[in-house]
């Protein structure tokens, strides 16, 4: 095979990966108009027929593809930085001749947003460089990619938006919304009830409980008058138990410890008296706040987003690091569906989160396990959310967040508990039959006189808790996988005594915005020993597409979604990538789980850039030499001087 043909393949199966490769044609197109554009379409300018190495049409958009097999005939630049559009450098290079094409096709035909695709290189070492072309011939170069997955029918829209027209997408506009509302919310618990900030998720929480009765006509927002001899905080309250009681929780004490935590809103006094301000009661005000701007969100929504986990990090972040000090550290959604990806989920799995806070990953994992089942496949899917759900969390009010969450997204309330987690013997949680385990621990609670709290012995409580062959993803921060003190270093003994590590990926530092902890997620296989020759990932994901956006926190790019798909590639080892992103090899329980522990530059530097380098070197010594400052290539410089 030649180098050209490979280079071909590694391209047409990165289109099959997006869903491509039935629609970008090679040598030509299927659409008749771009077709005769091409048949005048010559690099050499002769009015011949020209041949991309693949057209195709997504939605409105035509994306033309040019590779070559050498990384250095990937672009030619003129000085000043502009795609020389030569004969020589649009036969010879990628980039020009995708260009080149991209604006001919913009010229003879009647498509208004071309994306013209430079390829050179292979599977391991390569550049992908997009463009985009206008209708007037216009163009904008737009950052590298790994992959062709921001041009697939379902994210190229989003991609257009994003990197072309540089707007917020429909989706960043309500993310938006709904922060803004958090604030505006948490200042009005403040304002008009004096909350403590431990206790406004609950009363968030528990007025959208109640508010899933207005379905069943037996709660309305208009009853709450301020009635003083039934006040709008004992009606809300009525409501909250009589839901309880229609999505089944039980046992009764569970139920009861739901209720006991819901107590606050009939018995605050201030937010059931009128307001003067508000002509109503402040109960009243946030049920009315709650339904027209949060309720509709969670209840009709499919995506994985833990929109209430987002509204308590926000009450949080507003309140001066409360959950902070207790160690408290919400998963931000990207990760908790990066974690279903990496760990694979399938509706056949049983998950178990034992610090499940909001129930941000069992909310992701429900929402996978039922997108793989059929919708009138009921009994699956009461399987899956009654008996595939399993979490712990050990705070009061984070468990009463959590189940109603899971209650408000359609149940997987179930199997959460509140108790205790490291208290519990992993032998009689491994008869559960568990085989999938998230967990994002608490932060910083270890110490020298409580190494149970230890982030790593977090870990290896739930190893020890899945079946043999399980599945487990973590979240912690980097320095649990370093093991400093003689007790961490302890705990990675044991761990691979009795488990398998896959791999430790390192993360972008403002995963966990504002809480200073520069994260990454280690992977597990539960029960079986680590062999002394396997071979471990160990990956750099730290340029994961995410960025900090003003006023807002982390915000996806255009980029992200590329970014994911080329990690999940190299993982699941459909890809080789550089060292800078991906080492594989032995580990050791002292080694410290880290890529830039193992990580080496194995790059040799081609013959072109060697050359580069030494014309530079000699044009620098040579200038020097001509200023007299030829000192500086003597050994003995100073001396000589």
């Amino acid at each position: 095979m030649t180098n050209e043909a490979s280079t071909d393949l590694w391209v047409y199966d990165l289109l099959k990966e997006a869903s491509l490769g039935k629609i970008m044609s090679p040598q030509g197109s299927n659409i008749k108009e771009i077709n005769e554009a091409l048949k005048t379409a010559s690099k050499s300018g002769s009015g011949n027929v020209g041949r991309p190495e693949y057209v195709g049409v997504v939605n409105d958009f035509v994306i033309i593809i040019e590779n070559k097999f050498n990384t250095s005939k990937h672009i030619d630049r003129s000085e000043d930085g502009l795609i020389i559009r030569e004969t020589s450098s649009v036969r010879d290079y990628a980039v020009n001749g995708a260009l080149y094409y991209a604006k001919h096709i913009a010229r003879e035909t009647n498509f208004k947003k071309i994306f013209a695709i430079g390829v050179s290189g292979n599977e391991k070492r390569h550049y992908i460089s997009p463009i985009f072309v206008d209708e007037r011939g216009g163009h904008k170069e737009l950052p590298e990619i790994e992959t062709f997955i921001s041009f697939s029918h379902k994210n190229i829209q989003e991609y257009y938006i994003k990197e072309v027209l540089e707007e917020d997408t429909d989706k960043e506009k309500e993310l938006t919304m709904i922060l803004k509302d958090a604030q505006e919310l948490h200042e009005d618990l403040r304002n008009y009830g004096a909350i403590q900030d431990k206790d406004k998720p609950l009363i968030v929480s528990g007025i959208l409980l109640a508010l899933r009765e207005t379905e069943h006509g037996s709660f309305s927002i208009e009853s709450l008058t301020g009635d003083t001899t039934v006040t709008d905080g004992q009606k809300i309250y009525s409501a909250i138990e009589n839901n309880l009681q229609r999505s089944n929780v039980s046992p009764t004490v569970k139920k009861d410890k739901l209720m006991s935590q819901f107590d606050i809103i009939k018995n605050t006094v201030q937010i059931n008296e009128i307001n003067e301000s508000l002509g109503k009661t402040p109960l009243k005000y946030y049920t009315e706040f709650l339904y027209n701007r949060v309720y509709t969100n969670i209840v009709y929504s499919k995506s994985s987003e833990d929109i209430l986990g987002r509204f308590y990090g926000e009450f949080m972040s507003y309140s001066g690091g409360d959950g902070q000090t207790l160690g408290i550290v919400l998963t931000p959604r990207h990760i908790t569906d990066l974690f279903c990806d990496l760990l694979e989920i399938s509706s056949d799995d049983k998950v178990f989160d034992p610090a499940c806070g909001t129930g941000g990953f069992l909310v992701a994992a429900m929402h996978h396990m039922l997108e793989q089942t059929d919708d009138d496949d009921v009994t699956k899917r009461n399987s899956i959310k009654k008996d595939q759900i399993y979490g712990i969390e050990v705070q009061n009010y984070m468990f009463t967040i959590s189940t109603t969450n899971m209650i408000l997204r359609g149940d997987g309330k179930s199997n959460l508990e509140n108790t205790d987690f490291l208290r519990l013997n992993p032998s009689e949680i491994q008869l559960k039959g568990c085989n999938v385990g998230m967990l994002n621990p608490p932060y910083s609670q270890g110490s020298s006189k409580n190494p149970d709290l230890y982030e790593i012995s977090f870990t290896e409580h739930l190893l020890d808790s899945l079946v043999e062959g399980g599945r487990v993803a973590v979240i912690v921060p980097q320095s649990s996988m370093t093991g400093k003190t003689n007790v961490e270093k302890e705990i990675k003994r044991n761990i691979l005594k009795k488990h398998t590590l896959e791999g430790v990926i390192t993360l972008n530092k403002d995963t966990f915005y504002n809480f200073g902890v520069n994260p990454c997620i280690a992977i597990f296989t539960s029960g079986i020993p680590h062999d002394n020759n396997k071979k471990c990932k160990f990956i750099n994901f730290k340029d994961d597409g995410y960025k900090i956006s003003k006023h807002i926190g982390l915000i996806e790019t255009a980029q992200a979604k590329d970014k994911k798909q080329y990690l999940l590639d190299v993982w699941f080892d459909r890809i080789d990538a550089e060292n800078n992103f991906c080492v594989e090899t032995k580990i050791d329980s002292e080694d410290e789980w880290l890529h830039s522990f193992y990580y080496f530059n194995e790059e040799i530097p081609s013959r072109e850039e060697f050359e580069k380098h030494i014309s530079d070197y000699l044009s620098f010594e040579i200038d020097m030499v001509l200023h007299g400052k030829e000192y500086l290539f003597n050994d003995f410089g100073d001396e000589n001087e």
